[in-house]
């Protein structure tokens, strides 16, 4: 096999078949063509079957039409001649019944004619021939298909990685035996790729000098086509060039290949897949959505203009907003932010435009921002229980924004952000709508515990009935606003003995009771610690 024979997309050639073949066909003489492809083996009796026949075929032949020639060299020769011109890729005499060797005419014939020959004995059917080619053919069309599905693998992960022009053309070329030029609208290199796997490239100044001709057709012209050149440089035989356009025929740049030989239509088809891409992503950057951009610049040089600006310009920021979400003018909106819970197992190697896209794709909307904390984002979605289970078994936490309006999505990231403590503290996403807005509610009750648990060590360090008799008795203090009557009355005892366990936790608090902070602190602990009677 040859040294590329991992990389490259191609076929079954001459070689490679007869490598499958058994020892006992002859090559009488070699054509020098084994590398070309083989297209089909075809058995014909014929005098002249180049009527029915493709190019590059495998020839199979009895030798009847020379028994009807009587072994005349001319007439052989012109037989040959004609398979030559049918482009044959080869002609295999069988052996029996008609003759017992190949005859010397058709042998030197094809010596003449530089075609293929091969002697099959009489013990390997024609059959059995095409059966062979059949099955590796078969076999190398499923390996094909691999290749084609990992290959198109690598140029949607190079779409989506920090520079993808460059990263997509560097696959392309570790794939196909190809040098690579993209050039944009103005003519300017934007992104090139050489060597890879094959050690070809464009000279340098090539770009700047000899393909300005190939590239003044693939800019000024419209539609779908192929410009072709050629040139002496080592790689660039055959230089063709395709144009990317925009969705309405204008020219956005062009991306130019060069090669040795022709490519083979698997390799096309990698060619074929890269233009798209790269089509689509000059397109997302040169036109792509326009809404998000108008929208972030009216905003970024008006800010003030969603509560000062006038009906007509508050509805046009509205239906931009509406078209960068999916959405209607009127559509219920929400915030949405995402905290990464799993960042120490997740690393940090995800591309920001991997990541960025991902979100827009699960959120349906382009108004997504990546944070120090993970992602907001701006949806029209009401994030059902599957769309929140999809999030959180990537590792993420939501604080999932109430419906809102365009003039409430300020509001709405300050509700959402004030939740963000409570998911990373938690661990589980949460809803604004199901939150009780107190502070306890916020709070939320790992937070909550935890802060008991810190505040209160010294006292739940206690035995359990000193300790719970304490707790009582603060509660019913701190509940009574530090009132020394009512919390005696509370707890029926004596005011003074409410003053002793009033002293005594604030010396094992090492807290200065008689401050409001302390108080408040102490209270809010308390509601994340279940006394007796609460149990």
């Amino acid at each position: 096999m040859p040294a590329d024979a991992e990389v490259r997309l191609g076929f079954v050639t001459l070689e490679q078949f007869l490598r499958q073949l058994p020892p006992k066909l002859t090559v009488l003489h070699d054509g020098g063509n084994g590398a070309e492809r083989l297209r089909w083996v075809e058995p014909s009796e014929l005098e002249d079957p180049t009527p029915y026949l493709l190019d590059g075929e495998f020839l199979l032949t009895a030798g009847l039409p020379f028994l009807a020639q009587g072994g005349d060299p001319e007439r052989v020769d012109a037989y040959v001649e004609r398979l030559v011109r049918a482009r044959v890729g080869a002609l295999g005499f069988g052996l029996e019944p008609y003759f017992d060797a190949v005859p010397a005419a058709v042998i030197q014939a094809c010596s003449r004619r530089n075609l293929t020959l091969v002697a099959i004995p009489q013990t390997v059917p024609f059959a059995a021939i095409g059966l062979e080619f059949s099955q590796l053919l078969e076999s190398d069309n499923a390996k094909t298909f691999r290749q084609l599905a990992d290959t198109n693998r690598q140029l949607m992960r190079a779409v989506l990685s920090a520079r993808p022009e460059h990263e997509l053309l560097a696959a392309l070329v570790r794939r196909v035996p190809v040098w690579a030029v993209l050039v944009g609208a103005d003519g300017r290199v934007r992104a090139r790729g050489s060597g890879g796997a094959h050690g070809t490239g464009p000279v340098p100044g090539m770009e700047a000098a000899a393909l300005q001709p190939l590239l003044a057709k693939l800019l000024s012209g419209s539609g779908p086509r192929v410009e072709l050149d050629s040139f002496d440089d080592a790689g660039s035989a055959l230089v063709f060039g395709h144009p990317l356009r925009s969705s309405r025929d204008a020219n956005l740049g062009a991306l130019v290949l060069g090669t040795e030989a022709p490519l083979t239509p698997a390799q096309n088809s990698v060619v074929s897949a890269a233009v798209g891409l790269l089509e689509l992503l000059v397109r997302q950057r040169t036109s792509g959505s326009l809404a998000p951009s108008q929208l972030a610049t009216a905003l970024l040089l008006h800010p003030e203009s969603p509560s000062t600006g006038g009906t007509r310009h508050v509805d046009g920021l509205k239906d931009l907003l509406a078209q960068s979400v999916s959405s209607t003018r009127s559509g219920q909106l929400r915030v949405v932010q995402g905290i990464n819970l799993a960042a120490a197992v997740r690393g940090t190697g995800d591309s920001p435009v991997r990541e960025l896209l991902e979100w827009r794709r699960m959120f349906d909307t382009k108004l997504v921002e990546i944070t120090d904390f993970g992602f907001a984002a701006i949806t029209r979605l009401k994030v059902d229980d599957a769309l929140l289970a999809d999030v959180e078994r990537l590792g993420w936490g939501l604080v999932v924004g109430s419906a809102t309006e365009f003039a409430g999505l300020a509001e709405a990231y300050q509700r959402t952000s004030s939740l963000r403590g409570r998911v990373r503290t938690s661990g589980h996403s949460v809803r604004v709508d199901e939150v009780t807005w107190s502070l306890t509610g916020l709070l939320g009750s790992e937070a909550g515990a935890m802060l008991a648990a810190r505040l209160l060590a010294p006292v739940l360090a206690l035995e359990p009935e000193r300790r719970d008799t304490l707790l009582g008795i603060l509660r019913a203090w701190l509940g009574a606003n530090g009132s020394w009557d009512s919390t005696a009355k509370v707890t029926g005892l004596h005011r003074n003995s409410v003053r002793r366990h009033i002293r005594t936790l604030a010396e094992l608090l090492e807290l200065d009771l008689n401050q409001a902070q302390a108080r408040a602190e102490l209270w809010i602990a308390l509601q994340y610690v279940q006394l007796p009677q609460e149990r």
